[in-house]
């Protein structure tokens, strides 16, 4: 356990070997939660990045998801319609 202080913006400094023991690598993002007791929780936070696609984009996976002629008829047969 360390003692570490709290700056007047709200910042503290985590100890290197607390980080290192923690597995939490520097400069990555974490979530913060306070807990019922009081106590402050940090966890790995997973951050994936987020593709805009356009309405070309959008189109061009549709084409490329549809299925040949011939398997369209092959599933219709096997599902008996």
């Amino acid at each position: 356990m360390e003692t570490v202080k709290i700056g007047k913006k709200g910042q503290l400094t985590i100890p290197r070997r607390i980080l290192e023991e923690s597995g939490l690598p520097t400069e990555s993002q974490v979530i913060v939660e306070s807990e019922a007791d009081g106590s402050i929780r940090l966890r790995p936070a997973a951050i994936y990045p987020i593709e805009l696609y356009s309405d070309e984009r959008i189109s061009e996976f549709e084409r490329e998801n549809q299925l040949p002629d011939t398997l369209k008829d092959r599933a219709r047969k096997r599902l008996g319609k």
